[in-house]
């Protein structure tokens, strides 16, 4: 067993023997003697191999190469002062090696570890076993581990239980697509993956078990992008007789606990706001708060306007809202402004109006046509001044939010206008029961459908509808959502109907569900944080695959197992399956 960690030999150290391991980082050979940076995973300890000290054969020392495992036994002592090394903790010292054995030769490897650059992304997956080997890789891994240590220590003080839950589920559809598994004895049946534990952790909570929390891990056949992956880890919570106050102070303590023990930072009260406040302001239920720069509402003003293109738009229901770039206009040309209509135009919008005020006047293409008056007031209201641009979209609510909160971070990236220092949380609340989806032109859970209603009897207007539902925001990005769960059953077969589900789906898919409700079932909330956004997160990185051990590409593919891959003929006759042709 290793005894030692390399990166810990300090000059109170020296003097003794020792034996260590690691892999070959670096090798330099000075004819007589060769120098290796010998690296674990606590860093570096230089290794001294000298001829005329070394009892193995020299040329052993000689046929070393990077990434060779190896084991080496020595005497620790001072460096000279002229190699003294102040960039690393050991680079007092070093070890005069006389014994040397080779673990594990290693041929020569697709890119240099010991640069810890970063490198293709594709030659990183494929070789993801080496790619971990790199400083950088394992700082992420290891705090993900630290992360889940301090949850387990929290919430275990807390009197929680860590539960285990079922991976082979039943499809409830009603969210992202199901991950199927076919059943071999049921032929023609289907398990589902967990997209969460939510309705056995709710459950449980009718078991009587009070208080909840897994470790989870969930999975989700959707789109990828670089802060998703189809199978993700939850940190997952419930609680009986618990209100949304209850989870969030528990949760708020729980994230300073990790916070601290992880980075040693302290965090002040997380504040809160609405739902309807944050898409107001920020075009964004998940906004990020390190940087101003709000969305203004100009609906009222141009409401009555002549320019026909935003009266029309507001008389169809839509609003008007604009970002306001101070004293940077500048350094925004036509053109540039023309990139940024073409951005905007991907969130849906039809267009973007601008205006630049240089001179103490409007200028652009709508100053000519705005009425003096509506110009002034926008001026006397938002404070305009010279060297601002100001950057208008008139369209229906969710494209304006949509494509002004898009184009709102894109400009603060490219002003540098945030602090990347700063962990901004934030609980946004009060979001709608419901959101209308025009792919399946039907209204659907905002959050889920187990989801408590703030009144019960908005659910025939589904449109006005609030959840009591709560997210947790860290810098822009969703960490993770929660609300007070529907416990009675009458109630929650309302909400079933108002998501427009007839009893024949109510009682294939929720039949034990509703069943277990009408035993005394407590009132309960909970919580759940994505696992690797929050490691993301606090470890500094945009790319949710540097906190994933083996993560998959954006086509759900892993590069290095080759998975998924074909199955033989005999396995899917057991299964009673039978392949399509390809037209390939």
């Amino acid at each position: 067993m290793k005894k030692y960690n390399n990166g810990e030999f300090r000059i109170k150290d020296i003097g003794k023997t020792y034996t260590v391991q690691g892999w070959v980082n670096k090798r330099r050979d000075m004819g007589g003697v060769i120098f290796v940076d010998l690296r674990d995973r606590s860093g570096f300890l230089q290794v001294v191999f000298n001829r005329g000290f070394l009892k193995t054969e020299f040329e052993l020392a000689e046929s070393l190469r990077n990434e060779f495992c190896i084991e080496v036994t020595g005497e620790l002592i001072k460096r000279e002062e002229d190699m003294i090394n102040p960039k690393i903790p050991t680079g007092e010292v070093e070890l005069m090696v006389h014994d040397l054995k080779i673990l594990g030769e290693a041929d020569p490897v697709p890119f240099n570890i010991y640069e810890d650059k970063e490198i293709n992304e594709t030659v990183a997956l494929k070789y993801r076993y080496l790619d971990l080997r790199r400083e950088y890789a394992q700082e992420k891994i290891i705090l993900r581990s630290k992360i889940t240590t301090a949850v387990r220590e929290f919430l275990n003080r807390q009197d929680f239980l860590e539960i285990e839950t079922p991976i082979l589920c039943k499809s409830t559809p009603e969210g992202a697509r199901d991950y199927i598994v076919p059943s071999r004895v049921t032929p023609g049946s289907f398990y589902a993956l967990p997209q969460s534990p939510q309705i056995f952790k709710q459950l449980l909570m009718i078991s009587g078990f009070e208080k909840y929390y897994q470790i989870a891990k969930c999975f989700r056949d959707e789109d990828l992008r670089a802060d998703r992956q189809p199978e993700f880890t939850q940190i997952d919570l419930e609680m009986s007789f618990a209100s949304s106050e209850d989870v969030m102070n528990l949760v708020e303590e729980m994230i300073k606990h990790v916070v601290k023990s992880t980075k040693n930072i302290e965090l002040e009260k997380f504040p809160k706001m609405t739902w309807k406040d944050a898409m107001n302001k920020y075009g964004s239920d998940k906004p990020d708060t390190r940087f101003e720069m709000y969305l203004n509402d100009l609906t009222d003003i141009l409401r009555d306007t002549q320019m026909n293109v935003f009266r029309n738009a507001i008389e169809k229901g839509g609003i008007a809202k604009c970002l306001i770039v101070k004293n940077n206009g500048d350094k925004y040309s036509r053109s540039d402004v023309d990139h940024m209509i073409d951005f905007v135009k991907i969130y849906g919008a039809k267009g973007m109006a601008w205006l630049k005020f240089d001179n103490d006047q409007f200028n652009g293409v709508i100053a000519k046509n705005l009425e003096d008056e509506k110009l002034e007031e926008m001026k006397n209201r938002f404070g305009i001044s010279n060297n601002d641009l100001v950057l208008i979209v008139v369209d229906k609510p969710s494209v304006v939010y949509a494509s002004l909160g898009a184009l709102r971070l894109k400009i603060a990236e490219e002003l540098g206008l945030i602090d990347k220092s700063k962990l901004n949380f934030l609980w946004v609340v009060d979001f709608p029961m419901f959101e209308y989806s025009e792919k399946e032109h039907r209204y659907k859970a905002m959050h889920h459908p187990f989801t408590m209603p703030k009144n019960i009897e908005e659910l025939d207007q589904p449109e006005k509808a609030l959840s009591d539902a709560y997210d947790i925001v860290l810098n822009g990005y969703e960490l993770g959502g929660g609300s007070v769960r529907i416990h009675n059953p009458k109630m929650q077969r309302q909400v079933f109907e108002a998501l427009g589900l007839s009893d024949e789906e109510i009682k294939n898919k929720f039949a034990f569900f509703i069943e277990a409700f009408k035993y005394g079932a407590p009132p309960h909330a909970g919580l759940a944080i994505g696992l690797e956004r929050f490691t993301m997160l606090l470890g500094g990185t945009d790319n949710i695959k540097d906190v994933i051990a083996f993560p998959k590409t954006q086509s759900a593919s892993d590069l290095m197992s080759e998975a998924p891959n074909r199955v033989s003929q005999e396995q899917l006759d057991e299964l009673k399956i039978r392949l399509e042709e390809s037209d390939e």
